[in-house]
């Protein structure tokens, strides 16, 4: 049954789209000083344990000091093993993960040919999708070669992803950053949640990365700040897709995105998209008893505690929420990945992975983006 499955999926496959021209600005789902999905702002309302409070817009830095480059996750339903370059579900996860860093820096999110929800299917049955990977991959070296000699001019920068992004992204340090020590030393940060970086136990790198270490402490620049979510008390089964290594000797890298360096419960700093449709324990959220949000968005500031657990091969960030009797906020939030109404325990909290801390992470890039303003300030 299990190989039928596989041949079905596989036979999706079809004529491989033509590669992205990244000199057009038609390839980029992001690019500064234009109108795109990064720019447009985002109305937010502000959700406390009293209920919903203010409520307000993103807003676009005008001269940010720090560049951002981000590679979306799975979301191509299209046929195939490789989406095309017709970005509909790809805008969306730009919307709720990165149009916000349009805040503290300059925007910029290749469209690639990224590996597509079939291909992830295929693989998990059993299927070998290596050149969909690579096909994924090339484009998202061609957009990065491209940033460089045409549109980055020298400036620092941080690297954004998330699932398949945040696997781009590994391959690409790896291949074309950790070998280039002039860009390596623009690189401020790695964002990379989602897919496991590995590491030796006791170690901040060694596995994944062969010079680039996790964060061990707020504020450190040129290093990963990477996680995977899972559920307090409800941590990564053996061999579970994201949080448990499977080689010998390593374990899945932790940093709390809160709090970097840190063993300790952190509160985080969150932005829900509040009208998704996608299935959560337990049913919809109600997110307030007030009623249902004013805005797509909401943020709340404390409502989800986090705190990084290593234990053998098993490393991930165990979440929890902090809504008391009485209080008005929801005692739920949102995560598990769902097939056929099953929620698979192996991926843990995958789909809020950048949402709970999506705030902590934008003040860390902004905080790197002030540092270096403040330098060149200091300078003259």
């Amino acid at each position: 049954m299990i190989a039928g499955v596989v041949a079905s999926l596989l036979g999706l496959a079809g004529p491989t789209p033509p590669a992205p021209d990244y000199s057009k600005p038609s390839s980029w789902l992001c690019l500064p000083g234009r109108k795109d999905v990064c720019s447009t702002p985002l109305a937010t309302t502000a959700l406390n344990p009293n209920g919903y409070g203010s409520t307000g817009l993103s807003t676009v830095a005008a001269d940010p000091p720090i560049d951002c480059f981000y590679v979306y996750p799975t979301v191509s339903r299209d046929q195939g093993l490789n989406s095309d370059l017709n970005a509909n579900e790809e805008k969306a996860a730009a919307e709720t993960q990165f149009a916000r860093f349009a805040g503290v820096c300059r925007t910029f999110a290749p469209i690639y040919r990224q590996m597509t929800l079939g291909a992830i299917a295929a693989y998990s049955a059993g299927g070998d999708i290596t050149q969909a990977s690579q096909i994924a991959y090339k484009d998202v070296a061609a957009a990065w070669h491209d940033y460089l000699a045409n549109r980055n001019g020298g400036r620092p920068f941080v690297l954004i992803g998330h699932s398949q992004g945040s696997l781009m992204l590994q391959q690409l340090i790896a291949q074309e950053i950790e070998t280039n020590p002039a860009v390596a030393a623009r690189m401020k940060l790695a964002i990379l949640p989602g897919f496991n970086v590995l590491v030796p136990l006791g170690k901040l790198v060694g596995g994944t990365f062969k010079r680039t270490p996790l964060c061990s402490r707020a504020g450190e620049t040129g290093c990963v700040i990477s996680w995977t979510s899972f559920r307090d008390r409800n941590p990564p089964p053996q061999g579970a897709m994201f949080g448990f290594s499977d080689k010998s000797g390593m374990t899945v890298g932790c940093v709390n995105p809160a709090l970097p360096g840190s063993k300790d419960w952190a509160k985080l700093d969150s932005y829900w998209y509040s009208r998704s449709s996608l299935p959560v324990p337990g049913g919809p959220i109600r997110w307030s008893s007030e009623g249902q949000p004013p805005t797509p968005y909401v943020r709340t500031e404390g409502l989800v505690s986090a705190k990084c657990v290593n234990d053998g091969p098993r490393g991930y960030l165990s979440i929890r929420t902090n809504h008391a009797p009485g209080e008005q906020w929801t005692d739920r939030i949102g995560g598990e990945v769902a097939i056929l109404g099953m929620f698979l325990p192996g991926w843990g909290m995958h789909l809020a992975d950048i949402a709970e801390a999506q705030g902590d992470l934008i003040r860390a890039v902004g905080g790197i983006g002030a540092s270096l303003r403040s330098r060149t300030a200091t300078r003259r």
